[in-house]
């Protein structure tokens, strides 16, 4: 097999370099997705029977494009050291995959974020009309700092104490932006990753065909 050699090998070492950090990033990534999944206060604002779920579809695409980005850099690593044409087309694929993973996820976050503030406190209001006592109301104030609604504010509420539905725009809002900028940010650094891959590609190919 003929080894690549001058710039070309130079090429090869920042791929394995690349993919390492690549690697971590997806550790990171799958790392913020799991705390936002499991994350305390989220869970115990969205573990009702009529709860929705929107936003954690965003949170699932997020930990499953984390866990392809830490798969796909060690397949990246093996073949940037091999030099085999077999494991970068299959890491080229696989980053065509999670791009398109990591960009839905990213544009998720930012075009459903009305929808899904609008859909948690649609069902805030909803449950404090029909109780405002029970646990997952007192649970919204706890964690937001908040009492009541716009409609029916507490009468006599504490100091620097918002309204529940303010409280949920606010904590959602910085939730789904760190959904939206993870996954932008991670997808433009695969593009970097998709060049890399298809120059190491082709010096393989034209050092085998000089052979």
């Amino acid at each position: 097999m003929g080894k690549v050699e001058g710039g070309m090998k130079c090429v090869k070492y920042l791929l394995f370099v690349f993919n390492f950090i690549f690697w971590l990033m997806g550790s990171f990534v799958l790392a913020v997705g799991l705390w936002l999944r499991f994350d305390p206060e989220t869970v115990s604002l969205l573990n009702g029977d009529k709860a929705p779920d929107t936003f954690f579809i965003g949170v699932y695409i997020l930990i499953g494009a984390g866990s392809l980005v830490m798969l796909v850099g060690f397949f990246g690593c093996c073949g940037a050291v091999r030099e085999s044409q077999c494991l970068l087309g299959s890491f080229f694929a696989c980053l065509l995959i999670i791009f398109g993973a990591e960009v839905a996820a990213g544009v998720f976050g930012f075009l459903n974020k009305d929808k899904i503030i609008e859909d948690v406190q649609t069902f805030y209001a909803t449950t404090y009309n029909e109780n405002n006592n029970s646990t997952l109301i007192l649970s919204y104030q706890k964690v937001l700092n908040c009492c009541g609604t716009i409609a029916s504010p507490c009468t006599d509420p504490k100091p620097d104490t918002k309204d529940c539905e303010t409280g949920i725009k606010d904590f959602f809002n910085s939730k789904l932006f760190i959904i939206g900028y993870v996954g932008i940010g991670i997808a433009g650094v695969m593009i970097i990753g998709m060049i890399f891959s298809m120059v190491l590609c082709c010096a393989i190919r034209n050092s085998r065909e000089v052979i």
